[in-house]
């Protein structure tokens, strides 16, 4: 076994460490924190998630994976929100900030079926919980939703809010995702766009028809967000990729 390989397992080992983990997380989440305060943040269409902030209405907001760091910025409320995170170690790390915010986690993929984070998630719906989810995670392609989010607005009743943050200021990330790592002192913006409604009795063409209209439609909120902040919008993944 070459040194290479043993640092690289050494540091995995000590990233998936639960207590580095932690401290991890309570960094990301200072970090988070810090762009929040010093940056000018916009608002557009937030009336569409104001009852469910209330906590009077639950509602899945869908986001890009691209996305996943600015997603405490979309939930300024104390109303209860759990996310759907996979259960790989980064995943862990992002469950161990967003929790300093408030937002539970449920660990899991929505692309299983009936898998138990499908259950969990409608559950949590129907009892009057909010949910975020990212269409296009764990894996990609980028910016190419799946079929979790509408499956789940299906069986739950609940409607779909796409989502989208921005800002002036960032970094991408050389990942398949083009992972958004905002920087303080920035412009910020927010954008909601039209809610989609899943009827209980679609056929799977109308699933299909609904799911291209959710990947319309959160492509649309995030180069809206990016073209408010004057950054260049991030191009969708192939879809043969």
């Amino acid at each position: 076994m070459g040194r290479l390989t043993v640092m690289k397992r050494l540091r995995k080992a000590i990233f998936r460490n639960p207590l580095v983990q932690g401290l991890l997380g309570m960094i990301a989440a200072g970090y988070v924190w810090l762009v929040r305060v010093t940056s000018i943040w916009t608002s557009e269409n937030q009336a569409v998630t104001e009852k469910a902030w209330a906590g009077s209405e639950p509602v899945i907001i869908a986001f890009w994976h691209n996305r996943l760091f600015l997603m405490p910025y979309c939930w300024p409320s104390r109303s209860a929100f759990h996310m759907l995170i996979s259960a790989h170690a980064d995943g862990r790390l992002i469950s161990k900030t967003v929790s300093w915010f408030g937002i539970s986690t449920v660990t899991g993929s929505s692309s299983k079926g009936a898998s138990q984070a499908t259950r969990e998630l409608v559950r949590l719906l129907r009892d009057g919980t909010a949910i975020g989810i990212t269409p296009d995670g764990p894996r990609g392609p980028r910016m190419r939703s799946g079929d979790g989010a509408v499956a789940l607005a299906k069986l739950s009743g609940v409607t779909i809010v796409p989502a989208a943050v921005s800002t002036s200021r960032r970094r991408l990330l050389s990942s398949w995702d083009k992972l958004i790592i905002p920087l303080p002192f920035s412009k910020g913006a927010r954008v909601w766009g039209t809610p989609i409604s899943v009827p209980r009795n679609c056929d799977a063409s109308d699933l299909n028809r609904i799911r291209e209209e959710l990947e319309h439609s959160l492509t649309a909120v995030s180069n809206r967000a990016d073209a408010i902040v004057g950054q260049t919008a991030i191009a969708p993944a192939e879809r043969d990729a």
